[in-house]
């Protein structure tokens, strides 16, 4: 029981790793939060299963994980558009 929810925090700490080691392309960037709010869920939905409440919050961090997912890619999408690459270091901060 114990060692599900370390191997949870583990998946964690691992998407937190890349995210911070990994900032040269901002698909991967994406692609690590979108790993961490996947090992978040899984550490919701081990939490309610394993005391027995409802699992309707799990359906709401679905959905607001699904729009900040669609939000991540309609930015990658515009910026790809107007700078032509997905680099972090083609744009200054300035220009924002």
């Amino acid at each position: 029981m114990l060692s599900i929810f370390n191997l949870f925090l583990f998946f964690m700490f691992c998407g937190a790793f890349v995210f911070c080691f990994n900032y040269k392309h901002i698909l991967l960037t994406l692609l690590s939060l979108e790993f961490m709010v996947l090992s978040v869920y899984m550490v919701l939905f081990y939490f309610l299963m394993l005391h027995g409440y409802e699992m309707y919050f799990t359906i709401i961090f679905l959905v607001f994980s699904v729009c900040e997912g669609a939000l991540g890619l309609s930015i990658l999408v515009n910026f790809v558009r107007t700078v032509g690459n997905d680099y972090l270091s083609s744009v200054s901060i300035l220009s924002w």
